[in-house]
């Protein structure tokens, strides 16, 4: 079941897909713990960075997807 931070964010990412490649310095910085080729294939979804973010910085699903939440209101296209 999805969290309502990951539908909110779900809700951006539909705006910033086509722009992700643009994006991905900005989440390189916020997430240097994951490699260029780990957030190009995510291309993106919301749930491949939540299980990523989640699992690279062994912090909750919830917490993962506010940061990405946060993240795209930041960055939006």
């Amino acid at each position: 079941m999805n969290t309502m931070s990951e539908k909110h964010a779900s809700a951006n990412i539909t705006q910033t897909t086509g722009a992700w490649k643009q994006q991905m310095g900005a989440a390189k910085v916020t997430w240097g713990k994951l490699t260029d080729d780990e957030l190009l294939q995510t291309e993106g979804h919301v749930q491949k960075l939540v299980g990523l973010v989640q699992e690279r910085y062994a912090i909750t699903r919830d917490e993962a997807a506010a940061q990405i939440n946060g993240f795209f209101d930041k960055h939006k296209a």
